[in-house]
């Protein structure tokens, strides 16, 4: 009994070890002819030294197409509500201060049929005014001022826009892949059994 379960046991176990011995001698065969030199290697994309100057320089002449240069569609819906927000509230203002300065300047030519005069229902204008000289005068200084700044913030979204399209196309391309690193060091000091610890640049070419 005990020599037919040595006999079934060889029977399934020596082809198998001669199969595994064939395949790692076919394989030893076929590396050692060919040569094969396996280097592990990390592909980088070509950089563009005129990439962020390009999409700045779309990003001047029409905003958002600097972000459209980058692939980054998202951001041109922001950049355009940015600017019309501020070119809103420069006209809403600028609409605001003809409308002072008009009615300003009818009462120096003597009028009182201003809308800031007031009048009576029977069409007389008012003794006084709803709106006095001095009044008119501080509305223009105030929506002057607002109109001012409402340009200067338009202006200022407008640089941004360049100035992210700018940056943005740099850091598309920044490298950081394994070639160019900074690591923390941990070396064990053998002589007096201490360890060291500290940071290692690796450049690689």
């Amino acid at each position: 009994m005990q020599n037919k379960f040595l006999f079934v046991i060889t029977l399934f176990v020596l082809p198998i070890i001669c199969f595994g011995q064939n395949d790692t001698k076919k394989n030893e065969g076929v590396l050692g002819d060919a040569n094969i030199v396996i280097q592990d290697s990390i592909s980088r994309k070509p950089i563009d030294p005129l990439s962020p100057s390009r999409a700045a320089f779309y990003s001047a002449i029409l905003p958002g197409l600097g972000q459209a240069y980058n692939k980054k569609y998202w951001k041109i819906p922001i950049v355009y509500a940015a600017l019309g927000t501020g070119l809103y509230f420069y006209l809403d203002n600028d609409k605001e201060y003809n409308r002072y300065r008009d009615a300003y300047k009818r009462r120096l030519a003597g009028f009182k049929d201003d809308e800031f005069y007031g009048a009576n229902t029977d069409g007389s204008p008012f003794a006084t005014p709803l709106i006095s000289n001095d009044g008119l005068i501080r509305a223009q200084e105030s929506l002057r001022r607002n109109k001012e700044l409402s340009l200067l913030i338009t202006i200022g979204i407008y640089a941004l826009n360049i100035i992210d399209a700018n940056v943005d196309a740099h850091l598309l391309q920044y490298n950081v892949d394994d070639n160019l690193a900074v690591k923390p060091h941990f070396d064990f000091n053998e002589y007096n059994a201490t360890t060291n610890l500290g940071l290692t640049l690796n450049f690689k070419f």
